[in-house]
């Protein structure tokens, strides 16, 4: 009688024990924790400053209201980052990605290094749509499309690494039009680009208008750096005196190519995911609260202020996107693995 006394008394407190591990749900889960970016590209860059505004206004959307912080890990156009965060990240929720969208569009072509799945990530979203444009500095003597159109010599264009748009853009471009360009990679990112175009070793780069505008804005207002040409097909409300690449495609495979520049690297570039794995309650809370987020009329103040877009996408919206590239046709494929991974 006294041991199954002992043993009732046993089997109570392991029950009591367990109820809170078994009520704790995404609600609880983040109270007294620490989320943390990971950023793919270097500091200063486009990436890094829409993280940055997300990342301080983030915690408070979050049930639990965890602290925030924002950590660069650089290299291979952001693929490390996405990497690290589909391989290696713990699936707590803890740990937000934000690198390239369209390295998924590398993987589904077969580029070397890449260790992850596209449909497997768990989406949070993305704040901005892209309108790709090339933007050069005044010294490289290019002020209009007809002067790139004429130039004698190729511009020099700076790009980070395959599967980044400052690298695959200006591929589809010059594949598209046949403009006089030589794309330099293995920058870190926007960030030493432009240093390094400020410095002549480059003629300036091609990436999103929304990034351009707010990290390039001294150089854009000074008329040391001018937007030259954009990828369209519609035009940026502030780029209407700006060319469109789409009206210079040389012919219909030219059309295409830019067609996918348009709709890849337009949609999808800069989302930021969850590593596989991660609890769907605790995806559904972070989803609610990065668009919560990206509605907070602070953090719209601040935006407006630093001249940052916002045009937010929710993470099914994002998951859908990622998918159609698995489902590409094979000539578009085909087409694309040419321009963006022809054999040396």
């Amino acid at each position: 009688m006294v041991s199954r006394f002992i043993r009732i008394v046993m089997l109570s407190a392991l029950a009591l024990a367990l109820v809170p591990s078994l009520s704790l749900g995404a609600d609880d889960f983040f109270k007294g924790k620490t989320i943390r970016f990971v950023v793919g590209f270097s500091p200063g860059g486009g990436f890094d400053t829409y993280t940055r505004l997300i990342a301080r206004h983030f915690g408070k959307h979050v049930p639990g209201n965890p602290r925030t912080v924002v950590q660069n890990r650089t290299g291979a156009g952001s693929m490390i980052a996405a990497n690290y965060i589909f391989n290696r990240a713990k699936p707590d929720g803890l740990t937000i990605g934000n690198w390239i969208g369209p390295l998924v569009l590398q993987h589904v072509l077969g580029k070397k290094g890449i260790k992850f799945d596209g449909r497997k990530f768990n989406w949070l979203g993305v704040p901005s749509t892209d309108d790709n444009t090339c933007a050069l500095t005044k010294a490289s003597g290019i002020n209009s499309i007809e002067d790139w159109i004429n130039s004698k010599r190729p511009i020099k264009i700076g790009a980070t690494a395959p599967g980044s748009t400052t690298d695959d853009v200006p591929k589809l471009i010059k594949a598209a039009t046949d403009l006089p360009m030589k794309i330099v990679e293995g920058y870190g990112g926007t960030a030493i680009i432009r240093v390094s175009a400020e410095k002549g070793e480059l003629d300036g780069g091609c990436w999103a208008w929304q990034s351009i505008k707010p990290t390039w804005r001294q150089g854009i207002e000074s008329g040391n750096v001018k937007p030259i040409l954009q990828v369209g097909p519609d035009k940026h409300p502030d780029l209407q005196d700006v060319a469109v690449a789409t009206k210079l495609a040389k012919d219909d495979t030219g059309k295409k190519l830019l067609q996918v520049a348009a709709d890849v690297y337009r949609a999808i570039s800069r989302p930021y995911s969850l590593p596989p794995g991660v609890p769907a309650d605790r995806v559904k809370t972070l989803q609610t609260a990065f668009m919560a987020t990206l509605k907070d009329p602070e953090l719209i103040a601040n935006a407006n202020k630093s001249k940052l877009e916002l045009n937010p996408s929710d993470g099914n919206w994002v998951a859908k996107k990622m998918k159609g590239l698995y489902n590409m046709d094979s000539s578009t494929l085909s087409l694309l693995k040419e321009v963006l991974s022809p054999k040396k």
